[in-house]
């Protein structure tokens, strides 16, 4: 079971398959996906449960994930002094949240069988970030406003 930990510019990258119904107008979705991104911290993982424990299967390009070292693969052992190593998705998505307030995660992964430290310095979205939430969500629920939407200066 995958999980995607706030790391959308990841899910921007996939395929469009199907579109989402969404009852609200394209321009306040539009200042809705903004206003609650901005200032945001973010991690840019993907993580997924094993049995027992969890894995980190996918880091997004350019995130604090990866400038902070973590690998793809990495077992997570102790997240912010939390031992993970029975852990699941749901423990793991709340240390992130207490997190973002120090903006900080310290990891111990076991990577190839050695146990190493990783130090992760939470990151707010970027504008062109958060302008790619905003033209994804428009693609996928207002295919018919999609074009029209201009990303915001």
């Amino acid at each position: 079971m995958s999980a995607l930990l706030l790391a959308a510019t990841a899910r921007a990258d996939e395929p469009q398959t199907k579109h989402k119904v969404c009852n609200a107008p394209a321009a306040e979705c539009e200042r809705a996906i903004r206003s609650m991104a901005a200032g945001r911290r973010y991690f840019g993982a993907l993580v997924e449960e094993l049995n027992p424990g969890l894995r980190i299967t996918t880091i997004a390009s350019e995130s604090p994930a990866q400038r902070g070292g973590l690998g793809e693969g990495d077992r997570i052992m102790i997240v912010n002094g939390h031992q993970l190593v029975r852990g699941d998705i749901k423990e793991f998505r709340r240390i992130v949240s207490e997190a973002r307030e120090t903006g900080w995660l310290s990891f111990l992964v076991q990577r190839g069988g050695i146990l190493k430290r990783v130090e992760v310095r939470l990151e707010p979205f970027s504008k062109a970030q958060i302008d790619k939430m905003v033209a994804q969500h428009m693609a996928e629920a207002h295919p018919q406003s999609a074009n029209t939407t201009q990303p915001q200066p």
